[in-house]
């Protein structure tokens, strides 16, 4: 598998609606293209309009896959990268709270 970086820009107006739209995204990717589509991480961004977009990290067989996983479950991916190298400097931070 490739790992892919996508960019869903201005997606949801609150938290709820990300959290419904992450249910369908793993639930798409866990039950109907568990080997074509791993979803890794994702960063939640606060968008210069006040709504949420993310950059979300893939593995998928291809830039194909990754197109139809978005469709399947409802998802915008306004931009899909092919990730060349993985720098990993330190652990991404945990939240407290």
């Amino acid at each position: 598998m490739n790992t892919y970086m996508i960019r869903r820009r201005s997606a949801w107006k609150t938290a709820s609606e990300l959290e419904l739209a992450a249910d369908r995204s793993n639930r798409v990717g866990n039950e109907e293209m568990l080997d074509r589509v791993r979803w890794i991480r994702s960063y939640v961004v606060e968008e210069e309009d006040g709504q949420l977009g993310t950059v979300c990290i893939y593995q998928a067989v291809d830039i194909g896959a990754i197109r139809e996983h978005a469709e399947r479950a409802g998802l915008q991916a306004d931009e899909i990268i092919p990730i060349a190298q993985t720098v990993v400097v330190r652990d991404d931070p945990v939240e407290e709270g």
